[in-house]
């Protein structure tokens, strides 16, 4: 085993060297990727397409296992699991789907239903696995399972319960299979690498599609202040620099959204990928006092004043530490039960389809946010942003304007200077403000979008080369006012 890993490594390590990068290993991080050379912003470090990938299992939506597309679908006659959009995707999965088919067609209705795209995944992987070892699909240095048995499973770390879900997990794929030559206990660790080292493949909007194994990509390591970005441009998993990046420096990207405090950061990375992050945002601890306080803390009791609260040394209350103003505790208690209350009513009308009734709800909640939060709480963010979220669907433009200016200032200050997240916010208001008339402003913002969303995203994908000409339409138009108001 350890000689076949070697000369995987060996080989991957040969082609990455035309990427500009090596494979390393850094103490308490183990293996990683380092530069070779100097990479600038919005440079493409490095892609991947998926070992396998599934799509999202939605009651709504169908995808297209090919494409992820949600049009012109038909179920697979033979298994009645899988969807295409048409005989070009089907004809190019369909050496790996001919075998998945004839697997997911031995079972029962009842058991088909049990089969999550967890699973689906699984069988893929084993599948993909038997059909490269027979040469039906080539390999390639970084196109083959050895690099999938390299990754890590934190399998020691992992608590019972979990376990015992893995191992039914493992016994279903088994059972799909039907090939004696695979163990369970393998199948079971490999669940625990997908949970580790899978990612979300998303759209151009960072809405999420389907997950897919990536074996080099996950080589990456995580940072909370990271130099580069995962986006997806259909299945493909591209790495862009954010920023400059010295010969010699280590890739980073995030894992997980970096708006929280150190804490809670801290908290998500451990639960979901087992270690503990010591990147220069985390140790600097003496900043997360500040910011726990602003991003997930209490507001001054006087409006004016945007000081950040922490709690009295007598614990009967939180001392604002700009103007000194105490908010007793009891009156904060109050109004966290009532946002708390006024949350699970909401979420049932959301539920239950009343998207009226759900977003008077929020929009009550949020005021009582204003009341409680820090007007750069996280909560707070994240109310404007259910509440934008249900404007827009009912179509409620410029209400929904108001509240995404409003995230907009938060966005800025949690958010790095070039992150998707800001860029498509940006987007959002540029796309509003055009639709409601307001061209000039419109132009502001979708500049704004571009200047971010090039670095992230590139110039070449169908999205942004729409919001180029969305930009250059509105420029038209601008001018076409202009010259009607001239006359």
């Amino acid at each position: 085993m350890y000689v076949y890993e070697r000369k995987t490594m060996e080989e991957l390590q040969s082609a990455l060297k035309g990427n500009g990068l090596t494979l390393s290993n850094l103490p308490e991080k183990g293996r990683c990727l380092l530069t070779t050379r100097d990479f600038h912003p919005g440079e493409v470090i490095i892609s991947q397409e998926p070992y396998v990938c599934v799509p999202n299992k939605s009651p709504v939506d169908s995808r297209c296992d090919g494409c992820f597309t949600t049009s012109n679908l038909k179920k697979c006659s033979g298994c009645h699991v899988v969807w295409y959009c048409g005989s070009t995707c089907q004809k190019l999965d369909w050496k790996l789907h001919r075998l998945e088919c004839e697997a997911l067609s031995r079972l029962d209705k009842d058991r088909r239903k049990c089969v999550t795209p967890s699973i689906r995944l699984m069988v893929k992987l084993y599948l993909r696995r038997k059909l490269q070892s027979e040469k039906v699909i080539p390999t390639t240095a970084t196109d083959n399972y050895n690099l999938v048995e390299a990754l890590v499973s934190h399998m020691p770390d992992i608590d019972e319960k979990q376990l015992v879900l893995y191992a039914q997990m493992a016994n279903l794929v088994n059972f799909i299979l039907q090939q004696p030559d695979i163990n369970i206990k393998e199948i079971a660790e490999n669940f625990s690498k997908f949970a580790c080292n899978a990612h979300t493949i998303c759209d151009s909007e960072l809405i999420p599609l389907g997950t897919g194994l990536y074996p080099v990509i996950s080589i990456i390591n995580h940072s909370c202040l990271p130099n580069s970005v995962l986006v997806f441009e259909g299945r493909l998993a591209v790495i862009r620099a954010v920023q400059h990046i010295p010969q010699g420096a280590e890739v980073l990207i995030s894992y997980i959204d970096t708006t929280g405090s150190t804490m809670t950061r801290q908290k998500a990375l451990k639960e979901q990928y087992l270690f503990t992050c010591t990147c220069p945002r985390c140790i600097k601890l003496s900043d997360d006092i500040q910011e726990s306080a602003v991003l997930e803390g209490y507001r001054c009791k006087d409006e004016g004043c945007n000081g950040f609260l922490l709690r009295s040394s007598d614990d009967k209350g939180f001392i604002c530490q700009q103007c000194g103003r105490v908010r007793d505790k009891e009156e904060i208690r109050k109004i966290a039960s009532e946002v708390k209350s006024m949350s699970e009513k909401a979420l049932m009308s959301l539920s239950s389809g009343n998207q009226l009734e759900a977003v008077s709800m929020h929009q009550t909640i949020e005021k009582l946010q204003r009341k409680l939060c820090h007007p750069f709480s996280i909560s707070l963010m994240q109310t404007r942003e259910k509440v934008l979220k249900i404007l827009m669907e009912l179509q409620n433009w410029r209400e929904a304007l108001a509240y995404c200016k409003l995230t907009i200032p938060v966005y800025q200050r949690v958010y790095p200077g070039f992150h998707p997240l800001l860029g498509l916010q940006y987007y959002t208001c540029g796309k509003l403000e055009w639709f409601l008339g307001d061209t000039e402003d419109a132009i502001k913002s979708v500049t704004k979008a571009i200047d971010i969303l090039r670095i992230t995203h590139g110039t070449n994908t169908p999205f942004m080369r729409d919001l180029l000409m969305k930009l250059e339409e509105a420029h038209s138009e601008a001018s076409h006012k202009l010259s009607c108001k001239n006359e």
